[in-house]
């Protein structure tokens, strides 16, 4: 399974903030779209992303204001992503050694989807079950 695929079944919507928004606000759109993590976009150039892990560990645990700090100051500004043909084990691989829960998908330098751990979770459900239908298929002819 692609990339590609992961992003036709869940949907190609992109949300994102600029880095000089505050925290706050950054926080604000992430609770609105129930996601755990925003991409940080100027102009059309990824900047970086900003989680709930990021929040919690650089304004929380630092007694900071949310409303006062702004987004490039606490983002993850090392971005790793995929390309819509990276298949499914290339995302799990990529999130598993850097220890990340969230890839932008890119193509030709332009963010056009973004996948989480929990859509990778999902892919390979997806592909168990199909795996288990065509072997119950078989074993019973």
């Amino acid at each position: 399974m692609t990339v590609d695929q992961i992003l036709n079944a869940k949907g190609k919507n992109v949300y994102s903030v600029r880095s000089t928004t505050t925290v706050y606000e950054a926080l604000k759109v992430m609770g609105e779209k129930n996601i755990g993590a925003i991409l940080v976009i100027d102009g059309s150039d990824l900047k970086g992303i900003l989680s709930e892990r990021d929040y919690a560990r650089k304004i929380v645990l630092k007694d900071k204001s949310s409303k006062e700090t702004f987004v490039h100051e606490i983002m993850e500004s090392t971005v790793f992503s995929v390309k819509l043909s990276n298949n499914i084990e290339d995302c799990m691989e990529l999130m598993s050694t850097k220890r990340i829960r969230h890839l932008p998908v890119l193509e030709n330098g332009i963010v056009v989807g973004i996948i989480s751990i929990s859509d990778v979770v999902k892919a390979i459900i997806e592909i168990q079950k199909d795996t288990i239908h065509h072997l119950n298929s078989y074993i019973s002819q």
